[in-house]
């Protein structure tokens, strides 16, 4: 489990590896990670946007930017929670990501963007 606090902002990561839709024989492996993302700070913000940094230990990079995340655009009030669960899909049983959030303050719409820690996706069987 990885955090980073920006501006108030606390996201919280942990990876799972998912043997039961993973195929190692062919190169397939599927990582899903769970973010949590706490407004520790004095205003309300919506998150507006994700940009992805994604490492495949094949020397495979990739970024992904997008709207949101899954889908929605929550806006925090102060001391407010949001939790969800993505996946990732690896050629290669380690990787890792990173990334920001751009998030809005609803108090004047300015934009500030929030740091993603890096995490590890590694399948167990790499360990041994």
């Amino acid at each position: 489990m990885t955090t980073e606090v920006t501006e108030g902002i606390q996201i919280t990561v942990k990876s799972f590896y998912r043997p039961e839709f993973s195929n190692p024989l062919k190169n397939h492996f599927l990582y899903t990670y769970k973010i949590t993302i706490e407004n520790n700070s004095n205003e309300t913000v919506q998150l507006m946007s994700r940009h992805w940094f994604i490492f495949d230990s094949n020397a495979d990079r990739y970024e992904v930017e997008g709207e949101g995340v899954i889908g929605f655009q929550p806006i925090l009030s102060p001391g407010d929670i949001h939790e969800y669960e993505s996946s990732c899909e690896l050629t290669s049983e380690m990787g890792n990501m990173h990334g920001a959030y751009t998030m809005q303050r609803q108090i004047d719409d300015s934009l500030f963007d929030v740091k993603v820690p890096k995490f590890e996706m590694i399948a167990p069987m790499k360990l041994n």
